[in-house]
């Protein structure tokens, strides 16, 4: 098998490869052609198909396809142009080399983010957090091995869970840094803030968002979890409850982005940056890993609106 990241310009590629989208679009003459994205565990191509022929059979989204195509570049990322494609038959592909993971080991990753629970001094924090982790349905058996998003950072299994990790870290590190910080509220903010996720996406390998997350988003099924799980809680106070919440639907830190609140509050700040650090450093990172380009510049990021350097020299 040829993954992703192998693929160079001018090569011709047989394969398999998870068809994760499909659009049939117009070209500006009028003709109809479609466009795909591919994925295998190493990464996505887009892929064209430009020539409707009868070589291009039935397929769905999210079905495994045999391709016959070509790869070249556009706009300094490499393309395929597909000549032939038909569905994959079940035996000729591996569905492990299509689910992208991540190269940290998941166990110890986990057990150091359930360790920061026994590092909380407020009893209903720790009671909220070992409701939701230990004993809730969803997020106890899907939190280690879900992604953190589609495909902007940590799109792989486990990224939701290595993200979590690194956005608690930096936020236990800033916490003795500044007066005036709530720890207990800043580290159970940072370990529940994406949590909503595991409702908001499917599981691999479609990992696509869900009706709720379509409606809703995972900034409002996380603030539904923490009232939820509060409300089992005898005593549970309300304004820790809202300030909790509050952590919750601000972390992306504006209007644009959509939160619909800013964060007002200390915590509510800290973690906005220690989220956005961590998700907008992994771009760069995830940009230069798949750099096939000669040179120091791995080229233009959409997302991040400037071209990405290596620090070479």
């Amino acid at each position: 098998m040829r993954y992703i990241n192998e693929l160079k310009e001018g090569e011709s590629v047989i394969g398999h490869y998870l068809c994760k989208s499909r659009q049939s679009l117009k070209s500006r003459a009028g003709k109809t052609y479609l466009s795909l994205k591919l994925q295998d565990k190493t990464g996505m191509v887009d892929a064209k198909v430009w020539d409707m022929t009868n070589d291009i059979k039935t397929f769905e989204e999210n079905e495994y396809i045999k391709i016959d195509a070509t790869v070249v570049t556009y706009q300094n990322d490499i393309q395929l142009n597909v000549k032939r494609i038909r569905r994959s038959m079940e035996g000729e592909y591996d569905p492990a080399d299509y689910i992208p993971c991540t190269e940290k080991n998941i166990e110890e990753m986990y057990q150091k983010l359930m360790s920061y629970i026994k590092t909380i001094e407020n009893p209903y924090i720790k009671k909220l957090l070992e409701a939701i982790f230990y004993k809730h349905p969803i997020v106890s058996k899907q939190f280690k091995t879900h992604s953190a998003a589609k495909s902007v950072h940590h799109s792989y299994m486990g990224g939701l869970l290595e993200h979590t990790l690194s956005v608690t870290e930096i936020c236990d590190f800033a916490a003795p840094r500044y007066k005036y910080v709530n720890r207990d509220i800043l580290i159970a903010s940072a370990m529940l803030h994406d949590v909503g996720k595991l409702i908001e996406l499917s599981e691999f390998p479609e990992n696509d968002y869900t009706d709720d997350g379509q409606l809703l988003g995972h900034l409002m099924i996380g603030s539904e979890l923490i009232k939820d799980t509060a409300s089992d809680i005898e005593g549970f106070p309300k304004t820790l409850e809202s300030l909790l919440k509050h952590c919750m639907i601000s972390h992306h830190g504006e209007y644009e982005y959509g939160s619909p609140k800013l964060p007002k509050t200390i915590e509510a700040f800290i973690l906005h940056c220690a989220d956005n650090l961590d998700a907008k450093t992994k771009v760069f990172e995830e940009m230069i890993d798949n750099n096939s380009n000669q040179g120091n510049w791995a080229g233009y990021h959409k997302m991040l609106q400037r071209n990405i350097r290596k620090s070479e020299y």
